[in-house]
Order: structure tokens, then C-alpha cells, then sequence
């Protein structure tokens, strides 16, 4: 599996962590930056990062930032990212289950490395269970497909019912 890392000056120390473990583990690691604790614009990398995972050119990606918030927001802006804030592993885990999640943030001044970790291998060995899951995915996909307001996706559905056309 191919990753994606990247992180601000918040989330630098976190990052650089993680990514001896994630090499140890025998993930494909693309690291590209910050490469200093320095202060830097964290929506670059958040982007770079969306848009190649949604490309299909890296499996997933992980950013890291102070909170791991603003990371989450920005990736989260781009069509076929699923990015994902979590902090515990079992948001970790039905991010991946329900989800399908493909780019996880995290918060380096609110997460110790110990539990980033665990937080960080639950995602990448939990697998997506598909099914009615996919139904719910399509329907988030076209939402940011939809965004220019083309099409419109109707949300308008009676509850147990599809809501969506």
C-alpha cells in the first residue's frame, strides 16, 4: 500500500514518528513535508495530499496538524476525498468499515504517539464492509460531483426510505 504523508509545524514532530513506523510496517511512504517545525500554510499540502489520493496515484494519505481539524476541512474539499479527523481507534475503525475513508488527520497537540499509532494501524488494516455502506458512499461522492449544481441529488426521502435519486 502506497501513502501519502504530510503535516504543518503543528503536526511535525507527530509526523515524524509515525513515519519510521509506517516504513517498519512495509507501507510505501511518499513524506512531502513540512520538513522543519516551521510555520507554513497547511491547506498546500492538505490539497496535494486530497488530490492525489483522489487520483487514484497513492492508496491513502495521512495529514497531521495542530488539531488535525483545518487538515480535515480542507482535504475534505476535494471530489473523492473521505478524509477523516480521528483521535481514537475506533472512529478509526468505522471510518474505514462504514465510511470507506481515505485520508486520515490527526492532531499532534492533542494525540500522544503511543495512541496516534494504534489510531494510525486501525485505519490502515481496517477494510471497508461494502454493502449498504457503498450505497451511502455513492450517494457523498455525488455530492461533491454535484457541487457546481448541475445535477441536483435529492435528499428529500421519508426516513426508511432511499433518499436519493
Amino acid at each position: 500500500m502506497k501513502i501519502m504523508v504530510a503535516c504543518d509545524h503543528g503536526g511535525y514532530e507527530l509526523k515524524e514518528k509515525i513515519l519510521p513506523h509506517l516504513h517498519d510496517q512495509g507501507y510505501e511512504i511518499e513524506d512531502i513535508g513540512v520538513h522543519s517545525p516551521e510555520s507554513c500554510d497547511y491547506p498546500l499540502y492538505a490539497v496535494r495530499v486530497g488530490r492525489t489520493v483522489a487520483a487514484g496515484e497513492v492508496n491513502r494519505g495521512i495529514l497531521i496538524c495542530g488539531s488535525g481539524v483545518g487538515m480535515c476541512i480542507a482535504a475534505n474539499r476535494i471530489p473523492g476525498v473521505r478524509a477523516v479527523q480521528a483521535s481514537e481507534p475506533f472512529l478509526a475503525k468505522m471510518s474505514r468499515r462504514h465510511n470507506d475513508s481515505n485520508v486520515l488527520c490527526l492532531g499532534g497537540r492533542f494525540i500522544g504517539p503511543d495512541l496516534a499509532l494504534e489510531v494510525v494501524n486501525v485505519w490502515l488494516q481496517e477494510p471497508f464492509d461494502g454493502g449498504r455502506h457503498q450505497r451511502r458512499v455513492d450517494l457523498i461522492d455525488s455530492l461533491s460531483s454535484n457541487a457546481a449544481g448541475s445535477e441536483s441529488v435529492s435528499l428529500t426521502g421519508k426516513l426508511g426510505q432511499k433518499a436519493y435519486n
